[in-house]
């Protein structure tokens, strides 16, 4: 790790192996506030930080443009800067043992240091999007997007697929889990070891919960509501990561010239401050379940990887970036993994 570290080594090796780790310290910057560390004692922001390097190395493993981005930067020297990550949640009551919405998620952010930020209403997807900082260091450890969809707001019979899909979710998080997030949410910091299986824990929370659905319910779905059929088969997974440019525009227009699937338009934030594109979502292999009750495989969209660029917000008292976001913006985001209403009727 970034001067030697041994918390943040310790914690990322112990759950993605040493030769993942080297390259994802490889290819991300790792904030200067961990070059001071206490041996032994993992601090909530070393686990904030370590958790989001995890989910960053399991987004690029599934998303091949992005790694191959971000594999170009290392090439020339640099690194990319991890600005977010996003999750897509579903607020609902007939949701298994999983908390509804993003409380199964909140549990775990608070206990890491973070802190509401923001909320953002996403009328035009049925979903209400909100931001989390983590407060001892906001501008270098990366934030996390959570958003959550809204079912009641679409049709009797699209509520009933949702219910079909995520009624059987499970909860990943064990009693010892959640005694550890007590832990640490009173005293800040965990010794490594305990660390290491909290850590083990937390990456288990970004996955799909419930099980295989059916195919017909993921085409109905799919009529309504894109961003429901992507949790369908994604679940919980990091809907993207972020590296935040100085220039988006510049980013953009090379990654354009290299034949990578850019979003066509920038989007900007009504302060004009926040810049943001992406590429658009890398499709993937999953399983449904037919009507005879076969499994049968489809491609569908999958996770992809964003750029953001902040400005500074001077005219503050202090000076400081702008760690906000933009509903219009993320609703333009959201889009790069909209399917085909075309699937659904294959």
């Amino acid at each position: 790790m970034e001067a030697n570290n041994s918390n943040l080594a310790s914690l990322v090796e112990k759950i993605i192996g040493v030769d993942a780790a080297t390259r994802v310290n490889r290819l991300m910057t790792i904030p200067a506030v961990f070059a001071v560390w206490e041996c032994g004692r993992a601090s909530r922001k070393e686990l904030a930080q370590a958790l989001n390097m995890v989910l960053f190395h399991d987004l690029l493993e599934r998303v091949p443009t992005g790694r191959s981005y971000t594999e170009d930067v290392a090439a020339r020297g640099g690194r990319v800067f991890h600005d977010h990550g996003a999750l897509r949640t579903v607020r609902w009551q007939h949701n298994g043992a999983l908390p509804s919405g993003e409380t199964a998620f909140t549990r775990l952010l608070e206990p890491l240091g973070y802190r509401l930020n923001g909320i953002f209403p996403l009328d035009r997807i049925g979903m209400t999007g909100r931001s989390y900082v983590q407060q001892d260091c906001p501008d270098q450890i990366p934030q996390f997007f959570v958003s959550e969809l809204h079912p009641e707001q679409f049709s009797p019979q699209f509520q009933a697929a949702v219910t079909r899909v995520i009624g059987d979710s499970r909860d990943p998080l064990s009693p010892r889990g959640q005694a550890l997030l007590d832990q640490l949410a009173r005293d800040s910091w965990l010794p490594v070891t305990d660390a290491i299986t909290l850590l083990v824990q937390l990456r288990g929370c970004f996955a799909r919960q419930h099980s295989t659905p059916h195919w017909s319910d993921y085409a109905m779905l799919l009529t309504e509501s894109a961003e429901m059929a992507w949790i369908a088969t994604e679940g919980n997974t990091f809907n993207h990561v972020t590296d935040r440019v100085a220039d988006v525009a510049q980013v953009a227009r090379q990654q354009k010239a290299l034949g990578r699937p850019m979003k066509p338009t920038i989007e900007v934030s009504g302060n004009g401050r926040i810049r943001q594109t992406a590429f658009r979502a890398d499709n993937v292999l999953r399983q449904f379940i037919d009507a005879d009750g076969g499994l049968i495989e489809h491609e569908v969209p999958g996770s992809f990887y964003e750029f953001i660029a902040r400005d500074m917000v001077d005219d503050a008292a202090v000076p400081m970036l702008d760690l906000g976001f933009d509903a219009g913006n993320a609703q333009g985001i959201f889009r790069m993994t909209a399917a085909s209403r075309n699937q659904g009727a294959a």
